[in-house]
């Protein structure tokens, strides 16, 4: 019986700025003041992605869902959260 199929996803640094996704041949920075729900995570929480369509990322430890297009052109995304600081 075939599964849910993801794609590759990396995450492959992580500073006190943000992280580096590696999504197939396409790296991308996540900084912490853009995205604030990832700045208490855990480097095994933010570690642990999945991204199960080619706009859709998911880090399940941390519950969090964010559209790729929000990382590649976070400007066009305006809205944070003022729970997550």
């Amino acid at each position: 019986m075939p599964g849910t199929t993801t794609l590759a996803v990396e995450v492959t640094h992580i500073s006190k700025h943000g992280f580096w996704l590696l999504l197939a041949d396409e790296e991308l920075l996540v900084p912490f003041d853009q995205f604030p729900w990832f700045r208490k995570g855990t480097i095994e929480q933010i570690s642990e992605v999945q991204w199960p369509t080619p706009d859709h990322l998911y880090w399940p430890g941390l519950d969090v869902d964010l559209s790729v297009q929000s990382i590649r052109n976070p400007d066009a995304f305006p809205l944070i959260s003022g729970a997550a600081g």
